[in-house]
């Protein structure tokens, strides 16, 4: 494991309660929307679609009428006048004229110009208001060749109007359709998010309990697709607190079984030292045995309360165990290794923490700060509310400053080194639980390596 940049933000108590529930709120909210938007748009389009088609029918099939019957009475009336010009024609229900070769200037200058067939013309009539008409136009040819123009008019100003009115009643339904889609969309959404609705209060309220028997969530819940998952969560619920079960075990027996051979190896280390005719180099080796001892036991207390996500109070003082660490590296640091380790700053900061905790915590980043250097310094600086490791290594790639607290990972300079890479990644799972926070990158005052910060009070 090697020297890192690193930032991690202290996490508020039980950060997952929440965002379960905010990722819950906005899913529910998104499913609703969709439901209500999905059919309040197919509510609409069928509604514009069925206006639409009813007007166009309704108009075509209302010119198709009046076009056909005026064709139907010019035809007829031409027929008269080539039969019989001197008869006058006969019709009931329309305003028709017949106009010869030279009596054009007689025809109304809306009509002068039409063509033959069927046109809508919009005039004043006599009672002062304006009429729609239409106007059929037909040409005929006596049999003493001369040519005559036929208009025939249907007044259609009431049809019209009937148009306009239905236009407007259409319209009219399409928001009336449009608002009961609206309310029954919202009556629809709520009917089919009320099981999903009440799952999620069911799955609430189990976080909220402390009990392992939990009564399961099927039961509940009709056979249906939230009933196969309700199912689901509880097999799953199963499964998590089987594995919980053997996690706190195993947590347990590690424990107690570490326990008693580290209090062993304690106690006969003390004995050894009591004795008298040690040498200086059995008195090393002695010593260092101790210090293995005491950092089994502090990494055995700390990830046994981590397990348990127990935040455990203490009054660990920092330069002590600062010094009780750099000691040890001075005592196992290999041979030719032409390494400084000092301390400096304020040696009277105290912390709420046990010593084992502050130990690991510490101790990883100056083993790393260690391991990675192979000549110049590792300073530990003691500051009011942090603490600095601060070496003359190699410093760190970019891939380092992104990745060095990942669980495994290991830095670019880790190719001729031991380790599983965990050590930085119990560093912030210690932080999430004190609310601490540990930022690592390069030295920021022209020296090459690394600084390791571990702040007590972000």
């Amino acid at each position: 494991m090697g020297s890192a940049i690193a930032s991690r933000k202290p996490m508020p108590a039980n950060p997952a309660g929440t965002i379960d529930r905010v990722v819950a709120g906005a899913n529910r909210r998104r499913l609703r929307t969709r439901i209500v938007m999905s059919f309040l748009l197919l509510s609409i389009l069928l509604t514009v679609l069925f206006a639409s088609a009813t007007f166009y029918i309704r108009d075509r099939l209302e010119r198709e009428v009046v076009e056909k019957t005026m064709r139907r009475e010019v035809e007829s009336l031409v027929r008269q006048v080539e039969a019989n010009p001197d008869r006058p024609p006969t019709f009931a229900l329309y305003d028709a004229a017949t106009y010869g070769e030279g009596k054009t200037d007689d025809i109304n200058p809306l009509y002068r110009d039409l063509g033959p067939g069927v046109h809508e013309v919009r005039e004043v009539g006599d009672d002062g208001k304006l009429h729609v008409w239409k106007a059929a136009v037909a040409k005929g040819r006596l049999a003493t060749g001369k040519g005559f123009t036929t208009i025939v008019r249907l007044d259609v100003t009431d049809a019209s109007d009937t148009t306009e009115k239905l236009r407007r009643w259409l319209i009219a339904s399409v928001f009336a359709f449009t608002a009961l889609a609206l309310i029954l969309s919202v009556w629809s959404a709520s009917r089919i998010m009320r099981p999903l609705l009440e799952l999620v209060k069911l799955i609430r309220d189990r976080g909220r309990s402390e009990s392992d028997n939990d009564a399961p969530l099927a039961p509940h819940f009709a056979d249906d697709e939230v009933g196969e998952l309700a199912a689901a969560l509880d097999a799953y619920s199963d499964r998590m607190k089987s594995t919980a079960k053997r996690e706190r075990e195993l947590n347990a027996d590690v424990s107690h079984e570490l326990r008693t051979p580290l209090a062993v190896i304690r106690s006969t280390v003390e004995l050894m030292l009591d004795a008298p005719d040690l040498t200086p180099k059995m008195l090393e080796r002695i010593q260092r045995i101790q210090r293995a001892q005491e950092g089994g036991t502090a990494i055995t207390e700390t990830l046994l309360n981590l397990s348990r996500e127990e935040r455990v109070s203490g009054n660990a003082s920092v330069a002590r165990i600062v010094e009780q660490l750099l000691e040890a590296h001075r005592l196992q640091m290999r041979r030719g290794k032409q390494l400084e380790l000092r301390m400096e700053g304020n040696a009277a900061v105290v912390v709420d923490a046990p010593d084992a905790t502050v130990n690991v915590a510490v101790g990883n980043l100056i083993a790393n700060a260690v391991k990675y250097t192979d000549t110049g310094s590792v300073t530990v600086r003691i500051n009011e509310d942090s603490v600095d490791v601060l070496d003359t290594g190699p410093g760190l790639s970019e891939a380092d400053e992104r990745r060095m607290t990942e669980r495994g990972y290991r830095g670019d300079a880790a190719t001729n080194t031991k380790g599983g890479g965990i050590g930085l990644s119990i560093v912030t799972r210690i932080c999430e639980l004190y609310g601490w926070d540990v930022q690592i990158g390069n030295r920021r005052d022209g020296t090459q390596g690394t600084r390791a910060s571990l702040l007590f009070n972000p």
